[in-house]
């Protein structure tokens, strides 16, 4: 097989809003009762998708989920729809941050020799928490291949899984057998700490990794309470890179001695505080962004346009770019819309290593392809969402014609 790394992205959804319901976010708390503009989301996503498409050959992505959930409303009882948190939650656009959607083992570091998907249970918000079995059913389709593939269910719900987020993988290159990093927070703070070390330790004896190449690391409690509310908000890996703020572990040397320990060959590039303070990397979204490596060789990251507009990110980067090291290149992207409500180019991204052939083609993008959505998606999608407009009928009526329009375009009606 000729297993690379396929980045599947979740395309914005139309009932895309700001409810500001992510506790310890601070991003989507700032923007709670924004007007939202879906239309222009969703096509910030295409365009990002297409670069990376253009510098990588390869390009997944994945359906907005049905929303509103009414199924939700109803098991919530009579009258939840007169709660607007609730009535927001049923309508969320969240799984565009495919980064949640499930943790990836690829096949070379397995005992069966398969690529192990297992979906976040998202039990810490409820806007989240519905998210999985939906999820889960376009896994199985997307991944169908019982040969290549193994697609779980989640974790129980007694301990919260995040997915992708609070996880790094370390290899000499994608095809070859890596360390799996779980990253974990402990509860007790200010703001939730979303992944239990125990789903951690749950998804790594279900998806059959070595314990010698499995290493579970605890998030630094400082960086969870400045809104860090994943792992990928101060830190990201590729290949033998790990590229972390220096206030991205609770023991900041044990961490990366844990590492080592399991991958020698770890090369760390670390941002001093005293460079990028937390707030500002948090701010930026600076390590919530993709690290790539290209064909022609090295790495590069892509980065929220946010981060040019920071003077100290910035100068960083610059400098990072000038000091010869494993990233070459650092490319903003404009995500705006999802920026606002939380999330960068880290989250609107989940990394599957695989054989291209071996996955269901209706999930891979090509540019024709690129420019069916696109026109599906200007065709249909709201231009702008107000909170006060959800639970109205007539944007429920928009958001679910939209959406269905978008599965027949792509043969995919069946996840209707």
């Amino acid at each position: 097989m000729s297993l690379r790394e396929i980045n599947f992205d979740g395309i914005v959804g139309p009932s895309h809003n700001y409810a500001g319901l992510s506790l310890g976010n601070i991003a989507s708390a700032m923007h709670q009762g924004d007007p939202s503009y879906p239309r222009a989301a969703a096509l910030q996503g295409v365009t990002k998708m297409r670069g990376n498409l253009a510098r990588l050959g390869v390009q997944g992505f994945f359906l907005p989920l049905p929303r509103p959930n009414i199924g939700l409303l109803e098991r919530l009882g009579p009258g939840a729809e007169h709660n607007p948190a609730l009535l927001a939650a049923a309508w969320s656009a969240s799984s565009m941050w495919t980064a949640n959607a499930a943790t990836v083992s690829p096949a070379p570091d397995t005992a069966d020799g398969k690529c192990h998907l297992t979906p976040a249970n998202l039990v810490t918000m409820l806007h989240r928490g519905q998210e999985w079995p939906d999820t889960q059913a376009q896994l199985k389709i997307a991944f169908g291949n019982s040969e290549h593939f193994t697609v779980h269910d989640a974790v129980p719900p007694s301990f919260g899984d995040e997915g992708a987020a609070n996880h790094m993988r370390l290899c000499a290159g994608h095809g070859e057998a890596g360390v799996e990093v779980f990253v974990y927070g402990r509860p007790g703070g200010k703001f939730p700490a979303r992944q239990h070390v125990e789903a951690c330790r749950a998804v790594a004896r279900l998806h059959g990794l070595a314990p010698e190449r499995t290493v579970f690391i605890e998030q630094n409690p400082v960086a969870i309470e400045a809104g860090a509310f994943h792992n990928d908000v101060v830190a990201v890996a590729n290949e033998d890179v790990v590229f972390a703020h220096e206030l991205a572990f609770a023991d900041r040397q044990g961490a990366y001695d844990a590492m080592r320990k399991a991958f020698p060959a770890l090369q760390v590039v670390e941002v001093p505080d005293s460079a990028v303070s937390l707030a500002e990397a948090i701010k930026t979204y600076l390590f919530n962004a993709q690290l790539l490596t290209l064909p022609e060789g090295g790495m590069a990251l892509i980065v929220p346009e946010e981060c040019r507009e920071s003077k100290a990110v910035w100068n960083w980067c610059e400098q990072m770019m000038a000091s010869n090291g494993p990233i070459r290149q650092v490319i903003p992207v404009d995500v705006r819309q999802s920026m606002a409500n939380g999330g960068g180019p880290a989250c609107l991204r989940l990394r599957v290593v695989a054989d291209p052939a071996t996955v269901d083609p209706r999930f891979l993008l090509d540019d024709a392809k690129a420019d069916l959505i696109e026109s599906v998606i200007a065709a249909n999608w709201p231009e702008q969402i107000d909170p006060a407009d959800l639970g109205k009928e007539a944007l429920k009526n928009s958001v679910t014609t939209a959406r269905y329009a978008l599965l027949e375009a792509l043969d995919l009606t069946e996840l209707g």
